[in-house]
């Protein structure tokens, strides 16, 4: 499914599902080979970005030997229950979801609120008057950890700080206008040249730093640059403003440098090739 290849950028995009047009929760850090500390890269215009800048972006480097990660969920639990929208449509694989939620959501800025929002009591849940909350907890393979456990958050939970499913559910919109431009992981094959996507969870990056499971959040400098350092990065450049959204993509840039060829991490144990192709797969997840 993948082959070793080498990568000279490293992307990381801690993302938003929010309404509207521009966005301060979008954060996009970019660092080379080497131990040059990532920086971030300021959205045109000098405003926040928005996901439809992100898609040009990356769309613009698509020849370039990059790795980006996203920092949202590639797709819905299927395997399951045999369905990402059980009752409602046939979706063999993750890019028929994709096409899905795109020609199902009319949100500025290939949001998707109004597709949870059309749904919610059937697919996702929103709040107290679409029932038991744990009838909508329902876990991708890659969520679901060799003890049992799972996430605390799922792309059908739409409430609550946590919640992943906004953020996901506009980035699945984002990944069917990439689909056949850039190769996505797992569901393409890995190509030779060019840049590459991969799912990514900024609290793995996180751990790998040595912060405790639940503390992973960095809002200063001098934490930033331990941070850094346990990755082989050189100390960043001062921030203007120390935020979750900023500190996540620098951190998750400098670990996706940091592991990229890692070979175990591209063949997941528990990764089958229907999993691969309904539900993809974090990268950093064993």
């Amino acid at each position: 499914m993948t082959r070793q290849r080498r990568f000279d950028d490293f992307v990381a995009i801690d993302w938003s599902g929010a309404r509207g047009r521009h966005h301060r929760g979008i954060a996009v850090a970019r660092c080379t080979t080497g131990s040059t500390p990532p920086t971030l890269i300021d959205p045109p215009n000098g405003r926040a970005w928005s996901r439809q800048q992100v898609l040009d972006w990356l769309l613009a480097r698509r020849g370039e030997a990059m790795l980006a990660g996203f920092d949202f969920s590639f797709s819905a639990p299927f395997v399951a229950r045999g369905a990402h929208l059980p009752g409602e449509v046939d979706t063999p694989d993750a890019r028929a979801l994709w096409a899905y939620v795109d020609a199902h959501s009319d949100d500025e800025d290939l949001g998707a609120a109004s597709f949870l929002e059309a749904r919610r009591g059937r697919h996702f849940y929103l709040g107290a008057a679409d029932g038991a909350k744990r009838d909508f907890l329902h876990w991708r393979a890659c969520e679901v950890a060799t003890d049992g456990s799972a996430k605390p958050s799922t792309v059908y939970d739409a409430i609550g700080a946590a919640q992943v499913a906004k953020a996901s559910f506009a980035g699945m919109r984002v990944l069917h206008r990439l689909s056949g431009a850039i190769p996505i992981w797992p569901f393409d094959p890995m190509t030779t040249t060019g840049a590459v996507i991969v799912e990514i969870y900024t609290a793995i990056a996180a751990r790998a730093t040595g912060m405790r499971r639940g503390r992973s959040k960095i809002r200063d400098a001098v934490a930033l640059d331990t941070a850094l350092s346990a990755l082989g990065s050189a100390p960043h450049a001062p921030l203007p403003r120390y935020d979750d959204h900023a500190t996540d993509a620098i951190v998750a840039s400098a670990w996706l440098r940091r592991v990229a060829n890692d070979a175990a991490l591209w063949r997941p144990n528990g990764m089958t090739p229907l999993i691969a192709g309904t539900e993809g797969w974090t990268f950093g997840v064993p």
